[in-house]
């Protein structure tokens, strides 16, 4: 019997490949996979080469301690079922429907530690959990309050459910902003206010909340008289986002983003840029602006949270989060194994068609 896996072999290369099915040891289990969805930001920089040589392709996650070195097998959103498990595993995982971090393979072990049970008929939504779980940890870094404005840059399947959990929120203004107007549409249809496409005349204005008809927009900061006249003006405060998001995986969205930010915000990188360069113009008005650039990723949680915080309860929370939402609207694409190098064509070369894309292997 012989599973597929799928590899990463080069510069805009994929290819399935059979190989024996591994027989699981005394303390795992052997999943049959349904689903996997293909995480469209990290692993189109494995999938372009864009990933800086000698880093370890996630040391959280066992499946995925190697360098990024071609061959690889690469992928951390696998849905499926136990088919066989070793005789020192549960009987109660057998035939269970799972979660796993795992790569894009018909067949693969885990220790049942690694597992998370998944309902019937959710496979589809269960696989998205490992984006869900980001869009939580963006949050808790970012730590939205009452009232305040926000701009998430960047509307793939993290960016939108980003914004679905802002949405939750009780803030002045929860702006989108993305270059292709389906995703521009899914991100109203999840919770944001506005919705525009990157240097939108109108962006500055939906973060300036309601400013009386004055031009007090130049983000003074507090203590400073508002380059416009009027006590509504001041009322407002200095506009600009309070709280921004980059989650477009484009360096060039990070200076926009910047620009949008008010004085003293906080602007949450949670893009992963790989091996691109980031040209940022922190010449002119950055200088004054105190604003606070945070790195955001999954793989850790912010020390500050640690003593409430654990990945499992970040989990629960992410799986609430793709129960509450219509994630589904996020797949829409569903690709059997064999074509992977059509899915990876399509996320490349076609983000105006695609969000998310399920492998399937049935």
């Amino acid at each position: 019997m012989s599973r597929r896996v799928l590899y990463f072999t080069g510069s805009g290369e994929v290819e399935v490949r059979e190989e024996p099915v591994p027989e699981p040891g005394e303390d795992e289990v052997l999943v049959e996979t349904d689903v996997s969805a293909i995480s469209p930001g990290t692993e189109l920089l494995v999938y372009r080469g864009e990933v800086p040589a000698g880093m370890a392709a996630d040391a959280t996650i066992d499946a995925l301690d190697e360098e990024f070195e071609y061959p690889l097998q690469y992928g951390y959103a696998a849905v499926g079922r136990v088919a066989a498990a070793g005789v020192g595993v549960d009987d109660a995982w057998r035939d269970r429907r799972v979660f796993a971090f795992a790569p894009h393979a018909s067949h693969f072990l885990a220790v049942p530690e690694e597992l998370r049970g998944v309902p019937d008929g959710s496979a589809g939504r269960a696989a998205l959990l490992a984006n869900a779980e980001a869009a939580v940890n963006f949050v808790l870094d970012g730590a939205p309050a009452v009232g305040e404005r926000v701009a998430v840059f960047g509307q793939g399947v993290v960016g939108l459910l980003t914004t679905a959990l802002l949405a939750e929120f009780p803030l002045e203004a929860l702006v989108a902003v993305d270059g292709h107007e389906r995703r521009r549409e899914l991100a109203l249809e999840f919770g944001a206010d506005a919705s525009v496409a990157p240097g939108a005349d109108d962006l500055r204005a939906h973060l300036d909340g309601d400013r009386s008809g004055d031009d007090a927009t130049d983000g003074s900061p507090p203590g400073d008289p508002p380059s416009g006249s009027g006590d509504a003006a001041e009322r407002r405060g200095p506009g600009g986002a309070d709280l921004a998001y980059e989650l477009s995986g484009n360096p060039a969205a990070l200076d926009g983003a910047i620009a949008a930010t008010g004085f003293a915000g906080r602007l949450v990188v949670g893009s992963w840029y790989g091996t691109k360069p980031v040209e940022l113009d922190l010449g002119g008005a950055f200088h004054r602006s105190r604003i606070r650039l945070l790195s955001s990723q999954v793989s850790s949680i912010d020390p500050t949270d640690r003593g409430r915080w654990d990945k499992a309860r970040r989990l629960a929370e992410a799986r609430r989060l793709l129960e509450r939402v219509d994630a589904e609207r996020l797949l829409t694409h569903r690709v059997p194994l064999e074509r992977a190098p059509a899915a990876y064509r399509l996320l490349d070369e076609c983000p105006e068609e695609a969000v998310g894309v399920l492998l399937t292997y049935s």
